[in-house]
């Protein structure tokens, strides 16, 4: 006559105990992106994982997805909002759908060098674009670097601007990008990251435009004849997250993965100028493409080419922010 009372009396201290369990299971932060691990970013991402698993022991746990393996470029933005991931990569490029502003990034030979580029994305400027897009859904959370953009064709000669007409070039899906090709005379084609190998291999497209580290990691040196080392522009990227699920975090949570974020950047960007300076000498070293090293001239006779594509993109970016990143250099 007792069993009864007993059996709930234990489920209840069950229960009891399950509760806690269940609200002490970490969060899991899933972190996904669409180059190589041996990449800057590859190698951030993981430093991240390091660094807010180490701040917050038990309340994180970080998965991180390299190479397209959970999405390819042209999707993670649509997961992170639908909250399918909480951390994505993505080059500057891609939000343009999202504020005109962030164009400023893909404007040829706005930056003289890396540098250039950092001391701009640590201004008050730089830093307000990463909260434009919070009306979005989307919080922006810190830039790295990638590096500045090398041009790379399957012909022999890429010196002046004549020699890339009629050449057809994958860029990233990019208003700013499309005009410059336009401007050059060439046709650039929109394709992902993970199609651009077997497009150059197969003569799909004739060249491409990309940093030092993602043309060695990703092979393209191999399917090319020529790279000019043209510094013609930046691809970095920006950390962004789900600006709902970012501001639902426990305060604790918050700060400790801003603190890790902070670190996993100086970290990512410094591997950034080794990595690249490091993979331009091993496709030097490998032979299968010739490095064209540009004369002053030659330099001055690309940024004429490229000039009217400022003047087109000037309303909607800013004059203020041009000038902003132009202060940026010395």
């Amino acid at each position: 006559m007792f069993a009864r009372p007993l059996l709930a009396a234990a489920f209840t201290v069950t229960l009891a105990f399950a509760v806690p369990a269940a609200a002490q299971q970490p969060i899991v932060i899933k972190f996904s992106h669409v180059v190589a691990e041996n990449t800057p970013k590859g190698q951030g991402a993981l430093k991240f994982k390091e660094l807010a698993e180490k701040k917050l022991p038990g309340k994180v746990q970080v998965q991180v997805f390299p190479n397209s393996q959970l999405f390819g470029d042209a999707k993670e933005l649509e997961a992170l909002l639908l909250g399918d991931v909480q951390l994505i990569a993505p080059s500057l490029s891609k939000f343009d759908r999202y504020t005109k502003k962030i164009q400023l990034f893909d404007l040829p030979f706005l930056f003289d060098d890396v540098e250039a580029v950092d001391r701009f994305q640590s201004s008050a400027k730089g830093q307000e674009l990463l909260n434009s897009i919070k009306g979005r859904g989307l919080q922006g959370l810190a830039y790295w670097h990638n590096g500045m953009k090398q041009l790379s064709t399957n012909r022999d000669k890429l010196e002046r601007p004549e020699d890339v007409k009629g050449l057809k070039f994958r860029i990233q899906a990019s208003d700013v990008l499309e005009a410059q090709f336009r401007a050059l005379g060439a046709n650039p084609q929109k394709m992902a990251f993970s199609e651009v190998y077997q497009a150059l291999q197969t003569g799909v497209v004739d060249g491409q435009e990309n940093t030092w580290s993602n043309i060695y990691s990703q092979k393209f040196y191999e399917v090319q004849k020529t790279i000019a080392e043209t510094n013609h522009g930046v691809i970095d990227y920006m950390v962004v997250t789900n600006a709902k699920w970012w501001d639902g975090l426990p305060p604790d949570v918050r700060k400790g993965l801003a603190e890790a974020m902070a670190e996993a950047t100086a970290y990512a960007n410094k591997l950034a100028g080794d990595l690249n300076e490091a993979d331009r000498k091993r496709i030097a070293e490998a032979g299968k493409a010739r490095i064209q090293k540009l004369t002053k001239d030659d330099v001055a006779a690309w940024r004429k080419a490229m000039e009217p594509v400022w003047k087109k993109f000037e309303g909607d970016i800013g004059r203020d922010l041009i000038d902003a990143a132009l202060k940026s250099n010395k």
